[in-house]
């Protein structure tokens, strides 16, 4: 700001019959102020974007809870089930990680879902600290009924997006984790 301030006064000292200074002056205080008013402008569309993806994830969130209630099922138990579903047999301390849950969140979980006997523990062979949680042929037989209807859902849910929209859509939301876990150390 300074420099454009001195930048006037001399241009004054030299055009002070002519309008030019004025206009030269009026065109960067405008400048200052569209530069300053598009970074409040996107700063503010930051902090929107965080409470848009904040609030759709919540409503997401519900939406599962409310999906998977119907089988008699939490998201948690849901998530692992499906993890156990597509990917075969985990470790139990893999297991949190992959679904976003707290390791010690995951034995519990694991309990209600061997008490409910949809899963069972097995050790591993070569690593005796090692558990894996291996999913029986009652919760197998419940994800193949679940599971379709559920995915359908989910489907019918995103119709709303073009493929291509989906495709920008998912890509926009990794970068941003992405950018989040760096910041974060991780």
């Amino acid at each position: 700001m300074a420099d454009i301030l001195n930048s006037f006064v001399m241009r004054l000292q030299v055009d002070e019959q002519t309008n030019s200074c004025y206009n030269y002056l009026e065109l960067k205080i405008n400048e200052i102020e569209i530069t300053r008013g598009e970074r409040m402008e996107q700063r503010n569309q930051a902090l929107h974007a965080i409470t848009v993806l904040l609030r759709a994830s919540r409503s997401l969130e519900d939406l599962l809870k409310k999906d998977v209630a119907e089988y008699g099922l939490n998201a948690t138990e849901f998530a692992v089930l499906e993890l156990l579903y597509h990917k075969g047999e985990q470790p139990i301390q893999v297991i949190g990680k992959k679904i976003l849950v707290a390791s010690s969140s995951i034995t519990y979980v694991i309990d209600k879902l061997e008490q409910k006997g949809f899963v069972k523990r097995r050790g591993c062979p070569t690593d005796r600290r090692v558990i894996y949680a291996v999913i029986t042929e009652k919760g197998q037989a419940l994800m193949e009924e679940i599971f379709p209807e559920h995915e359908r859902k989910m489907e019918e849910l995103f119709s709303i997006l073009s493929p291509e929209e989906l495709t920008q859509t998912i890509e926009n939301v990794k970068i941003i984790g992405v950018e989040a876990s760096k910041w974060q150390g991780e």
